[in-house]
């Protein structure tokens, strides 16, 4: 009882936190997106770049820079990967291979951050620092920045500028980022997360024996990782290592801040927007996906056990960290995968069948519910303009959103959206399984190793990061498909979203009518709630038959 009380409270605590930052956290982003000034620092970054930060961009000039950004990205990751080993603070550590440089590179820049290292054993410290973190600071960055984009195309008529993709870059990263993780990173030192600058320690242990243990900079990584819903731990374990989330407190502050920005960016679309009834109704789906995520997570560990032990123990333990349980475990696994975090305290591989299916099933929905710092509203918007399409064919009337026709060219894009991850998930798990070396890989056989070869390209596909675990994945096939996967998972949907926004951007405005339907009003929400539900059950229930579902049922 003791613990289920615990439980909900936690899970009330957190919601409250999250209500009380929606209006404020969104309302300053919307002003930093929208305000003509620029400050003094980001002046002297414009001119180190070249660009001038009072012209805006068509959406092919934005695509251009999101892309050359990131192509950049990957080239300099990859470089300091490979010669790490001459780099000050390696702390004798060896050169990454060609092939897993390549797909932490790709993971890092794509927002994903898989990892199929160990860090302790492979990262040295300026790596960890200026490689890893940096990236978690512009990824996150460029989510938010393309967002923008498509939210300008909804507000503004008859032109083809969208913004200016590298003021967006800078102003998010200098005026929210930063100051939050800044704040944030030293209240995770005050609760007991490392921040030093160690070597490895050699560790005697109560039994007599030895240990060697690596500090370095984690909580200025830790923090950032989960507020750009990242998810890249410095250690091996994630966040189940005492170093990097040492107790409950720091638990449930670390999901606070994976959720944070996600679930107050709906507030700064409806004020971009002009109309904040539109960021409810958004926020609104988000927040039912939610929470019904953790309720049927929670209730399956909580009940679905497989001995008497695990009764005894008061659930599904084996897995998950005694100073978290069942509840905190279930909490993060849920917000994790429905946002692109991909960190994680509990290993999901050993979580019940219905249980480990719902966090295969979060990531499928497109990590909608809040999703990606950026990718999670964007991807959101895409099914609310599906939701009025389909409202519109029941009518017989053209589909309108925000005072925006969406005509075929629109929903072509729309169409090509949809169409992308489950393509690359479905074909790189396809792939996978059709190759014996690569089935060699799985620990388990049958519909459980089926799952988590599923979820390895599920996760690298829709950039979320999170491992099933139970699946061999650093060898150069996997590490090399799944880059590729990471890669096409995240800049493919950016070209559809720009390409859109461009579009929307060029119209003139609807009027409204009575034949207008509301999207602001209870009918949208379980409109679209049904339409996320139905267009993901559609396109993956297959898969999920012969994975989750097949195990669960037997």
């Amino acid at each position: 009882m003791n613990g289920t009380l615990a439980g909900w409270l936690q899970v009330l605590a957190l919601i409250g936190a999250l209500a009380l930052s929606y209006r404020p956290l969104g309302d300053y982003i919307a002003h930093v997106l929208t305000a003509p000034e620029h400050l003094r620092a980001e002046r002297l970054i414009y001119r180190l770049g070249g660009v001038d930060g009072d012209t805006d961009q068509r959406w092919p000039a934005y695509l251009r820079g999101v892309l050359a950004f990131s192509a950049v990205s990957v080239v300099f990751l990859y470089g300091f990967l490979r010669l790490q080993n001459h780099l000050l603070l390696s702390i004798g550590m060896k050169a990454v291979t060609p092939d897993q440089s390549f797909n932490t590179a790709a993971s890092f820049v794509t927002n994903t951050n898989w990892q199929s290292y160990s860090g302790e054993a492979t990262m040295g410290h300026l790596v960890q620092m200026a490689g890893l973190a940096v990236q978690n600071f512009v990824s996150a960055a460029v989510g938010i920045a393309v967002v923008a984009a498509l939210i300008r195309g909804f507000t503004r008529e008859k032109t083809d500028r969208v913004g200016n993709f590298w003021v967006d870059l800078t102003r998010i990263v200098l005026r929210v980022l930063l100051p939050i993780a800044f704040v944030f990173a030293l209240v995770l030192v005050a609760g007991g997360v490392i921040q030093n600058f160690h070597g490895t320690e050699p560790i005697s242990t109560i039994a007599g024996g030895h240990q060697s243990l690596t500090g370095g900079p984690v909580a200025s990584q830790e923090v950032v990782k989960e507020l750009g819903t990242n998810g890249g731990g410095f250690y091996n374990a994630n966040s189940a290592h005492p170093f990097e989330n040492p107790n409950a407190f720091t638990n449930w502050l670390e999901i606070y801040l994976l959720l944070v920005i996600s679930f107050s960016l709906p507030r700064a679309f409806g004020r971009m927007a002009g109309d904040n009834r539109q960021g409810y109704a958004i926020v609104a789906v988000m927040a039912l996906i939610w929470a019904s995520s953790v309720a049927i997570i929670t209730a399956n560990e909580l009940h679905s056990v497989s001995s008497q032990a695990g009764h005894a123990a008061g659930g599904m333990m084996e897995g998950k960290e005694r100073r978290f349980g069942i509840w905190a475990s279930a909490l993060f696994a849920a917000s994790t995968t429905l946002t692109s975090t991909g960190a994680v305290n509990s290993f999901h591989d050993s979580f019940s069948p219905f249980g480990g299916g719902m966090t295969l099933f979060n990531m499928m929905l497109g990590e909608i519910a809040p999703g990606g710092t950026g990718s999670g509203l964007y991807g959101i918007l895409i099914l609310a303009l599906i939701a009025v399409f389909v409202a519109g064919l029941m009518v017989g009337r053209t589909p309108e959103y925000l005072g925006k026709k969406l005509g075929g060219r629109e929903m072509k894009f729309v169409s090509l959206y949809i169409l992308t991850t489950p393509a690359i998930v479905l074909a790189g798990s396809g792939l996978a399984m059709a190759l014996p070396g690569e089935r060699a890989g799985m620990l388990n056989k049958g519909p459980h190793g089926f799952s988590e070869v599923l979820y390895a390209f599920t996760s690298a596909a829709n950039n979320n990061g999170s491992a099933f675990a139970g699946l061999s994945v650093n060898t150069q096939w996997y590490n090399t498909g799944l880059g590729l996967a990471m890669l096409l998972g995240r800049f493919l949907p950016m070209v559809f979203v720009l390409a859109l926004a461009g579009s929307l951007a060029e119209q003139a405005p609807t009027p409204v009518t009575a034949g207008t339907l509301p999207t602001h009003r209870p009918q949208f929400v379980g409109l679209l709630t049904a339409v996320v539900v139905i267009v993901v059950g559609l396109t993956y229930f297959p898969a999920l038959s012969l994975g989750p579902l097949a195990e669960g049922l037997r």
